[in-house]
């Protein structure tokens, strides 16, 4: 990976995303719509694909966020356990989205101040 260093850490762009386009528990979403967004967006670097994204899916799993309820080689299906809602971290200045049952902790990997 480059040296490319996003305005906002991916985590919390991959949160806004699912916010704001699938923030439905009957929603089913995959890392490829979340990936082609982070693209859009244009605060990725440039030399990602979908695999570089992994991470950050899982840890959306790990959080009790989402869950991965299908997949077929490089496409994840998700959806989510509960609605989510913006909370503003005042530690870090970023806006995060939460699952309503997640722990209430900034998202943001270089913060983690409870909100």
């Amino acid at each position: 990976m480059g040296d490319f260093t996003p305005s906002t850490p991916i985590s919390l762009q991959i949160r806004k995303i699912i916010f704001e386009d699938h923030n439905n528990v009957d929603t089913i979403f995959t890392n490829d719509q979340i990936f082609e967004k982070l693209k859009q967006n244009g605060d990725l670097d440039p030399s990602w694909i979908v695999d570089d994204i992994e991470p950050y899916i899982n840890e959306l799993c790990d959080s009790n966020l989402a869950r991965n309820i299908a997949q077929n080689f490089t496409t994840i299906h998700m959806k989510l356990f509960d609605s989510m809602v913006k909370h503003h971290c005042n530690a870090c200045n970023f806006d995060v989205y939460l699952g309503t049952s997640e722990e209430k902790t900034c998202p943001n990997p270089s913060c983690k101040s409870s909100i």
